[in-house]
């Protein structure tokens, strides 16, 4: 297996710090909580750390920013931190995004087209609602203390809230990748190419 190169850890742990400012950006701009929840960019960078470092390396970002946060250092929403976190209902959708970033990665890396950033982009933020969604669902009815009247079809209306900004936040994270992808991306490539060659 390939192992990363400076460079590219350098990016990857930047990205560990967006995702640490993007669960937290409540606490800059408190007009993004809406009806007592906050809305987070977390599932915004997750995307983008897939489809701009690509599979391997952005699923090993998003890892590693959950392993931060479960050892301790407070980058999960709320600066929440620790252990404690597993029984979360919502660490559901902080597992989903090593998952978000190595689907999105991946699908880039077979074709990189605008239409498939866009598509990747999209299809990861669905990944992050199913699985974070799903998880809620099961924390609230297995662990977790449980709304009264609580459903599955209630767990799914709560996600209604930050759908239009996450689909809204997905589909930038396409344009701004492949922006990226034909311009800085491409020429470090190419100059890459060139030294090896």
């Amino acid at each position: 297996m390939k192992n990363f190169t400076t460079f590219e850890l350098t990016l990857g742990a930047i990205f560990v710090a967006m995702m640490a400012v993007g669960a937290n950006i409540t606490s800059i701009a408190p007009f993004m909580v809406v009806g007592g929840v906050p809305i987070t960019l977390q599932t915004f960078f997750a995307i983008l750390s897939g489809v701009v470092l690509g599979s391997r390396l952005g699923a090993f970002a998003m890892f590693t920013y959950a392993l931060l946060g479960l050892v301790g250092v407070p980058v999960f929403a709320g600066f929440k931190g620790g252990m404690v976190s597993l029984i979360s209902p919502t660490f559901g959708f902080i597992l989903s995004f090593i998952l978000t970033a190595y689907v999105a990665g991946k699908l880039v890396e077979k074709q990189r087209t605008f239409n498939m950033f866009i598509s990747a982009a999209l299809l990861g933020m669905t990944i992050n609602y199913v699985f974070g969604t799903n998880w809620m669902y099961m924390a609230y009815k297995l662990w977790f203390t449980a709304p009264e009247g609580f459903t599955y079809k209630m767990a799914w209306l709560w996600m209604i809230v930050p759908l239009p900004k996450d689909i809204l936040l997905a589909v930038v994270a396409g344009v701004m990748a492949f922006r990226l992808e034909k311009s800085i991306l491409s020429k470090r490539r190419f100059k890459h190419i060139k030294k090896v060659a």
